[in-house]
């Protein structure tokens, strides 16, 4: 009778009989224990993976134009201004301080302008409430990034370890293990064994000498070896291994007796009562866990925020953009009509009018040319010959025809 680690299988019990396993395990992968590393410099873009950074500065620049378009055609940003040229119609709401405007709200500092009319409010309303969101999970997810120690690893799964060429892999030459890869008709399992078998160097006589091989080899060798034997030597000193990855099978210890032994029943009966009482449980606790000679330090739970995790606000914000352009799209044909009717002239001549003020930004209002329409109410202006209530300042008043209300050294030069 032969009571040791030794794992139930197909040739092994043809030659014996095994008992119920008393121990669950699995082909497993042992690798260095990488050293930990401090945070970076750029650390702090690691709560959020690269394709929602991509997606927020699209947005930002997407957001500008749209603010900028709506206040264009929206008649309630235009204004009149009093210049040293006379009176202007101008719009706060260039490219440039939509930019800003927009930067601010991201930033969380505001700025000294705010739109004022309702599809301009829309685009800053859905704006603030996707910079809310964006920001308090940029700010939740940033702490464990910039205060844990990362462990990073070269691999992280034995597909991983089969794809590359940098670290090699190996286990011990004869045994369960080594049958398993040759037996093995999965195709990851198949090129794994094709590797080993063309690369003699990789096995190793015993685990023994696998695992001091794994602590010399700098993080450039794995050892494939039973998943009992890679969690009790990662607990014991130097604490310089670790496991990666799942197990590759399952299988389990049994009690090894000769064929057609009289014991075999008596101690299958014994097995299961240690199973049933929790006896072999506790055992195992107490010598791969509670006895432990490494105190692992908690691995940060943190991981990058995904485009998937916040992909609802980006939903949000196109259909608040559209929603704002339709209302300014409303607002421009509304008060185009309103136009209409006290100029006395056709929708359409309106809405080309406005048209032209929204395009080239600027308006004569002076009476020189058929003055764009602008809405007074919105300009916070009064409707009042701009001529008469413009005073020059001191030094320019010399320059200045008070008959025509124009500059003299500008009207010579054709304005």
């Amino acid at each position: 009778m032969a009571i040791a680690p030794l794992s139930i299988s197909l040739r092994r019990e043809q030659a014996v009989f095994f008992t119920k396993p008393f121990m669950t395990l699995g082909i497993s992968i042992m690798i260095k224990k990488p050293i930990r590393k401090n945070p970076g410099f750029f650390s702090f873009l690691n709560p959020f993976s690269r394709e929602i950074w991509l997606c927020v500065v699209f947005a930002y620049f997407g957001v500008s134009i749209v603010l900028f378009l709506v206040s264009r055609f929206s008649p309630y940003e235009w204004r009149l201004e009093e210049t040293v040229l006379g009176t202007a119609v101008t719009n706060e709401f260039t490219i440039y301080n939509s930019l800003w405007f927009v930067l601010g709200s991201l930033l969380k500092q505001g700025s000294d302008i705010s739109p004022r009319s309702i599809s301009g409010r829309l685009v800053g309303a859905c704006w603030w409430f996707f910079c809310l969101i964006l920001v308090s999970s940029y700010t939740a997810n940033l702490a464990a990034f910039l205060t844990v120690e990362r462990l990073v690893t070269p691999i992280n799964s034995v597909e991983e370890l089969a794809s590359q060429s940098d670290v090699e892999y190996g286990t011990m030459r004869a045994g369960a293990t080594t049958d398993f890869f040759k037996n093995s008709k999965l195709g990851v399992y198949q090129r794994m064994w094709d590797f080993m078998s063309s690369n003699e160097h990789v096995f190793v006589q015993t685990y023994r000498e696998g695992i001091e091989r794994v602590r010399n080899s700098k993080g450039k060798y794995a050892l494939l070896v039973e998943s009992t034997t890679n969690e009790y030597v990662n607990g014991r000193q130097p604490c310089d291994t670790m496991k990666v990855g799942q197990n590759l099978d399952s299988k389990g210890y049994g009690v090894a007796t000769p064929l057609d032994s009289p014991w075999r029943d008596a101690i299958n009966i014994a097995v299961l009562r240690l199973i049933d009482y929790g006896e072999l449980a506790k055992l195992e606790n107490k010598w791969w866990s509670t006895n432990s000679e490494c105190k692992e330090v908690e691995e940060s739970k943190a991981s990058e925020m995904l485009l998937s995790n916040v992909a609802g606000i980006f939903y949000i914000l196109i259909a608040g953009l559209v929603l704002a352009m339709a209302v300014a799209l409303t607002e421009f044909c509304c008060k185009s009509k309103t136009e209409a009717k006290r100029a006395k002239t056709t929708h359409m001549d309106a809405m080309k009018a406005r048209a032209r003020m929204t395009i080239s930004g600027t308006a004569d209002v002076d009476g020189s040319k058929e003055a764009a329409p602008v809405d007074s109410a919105a300009s916070g202006e009064a409707s009042v010959d701009s001529r008469q209530a413009y005073t020059p300042p001191e030094e320019f008043r010399d320059r200045f025809d008070d008959e025509t209300g124009e500059f003299i050294g500008l009207r010579r030069l054709g304005r």
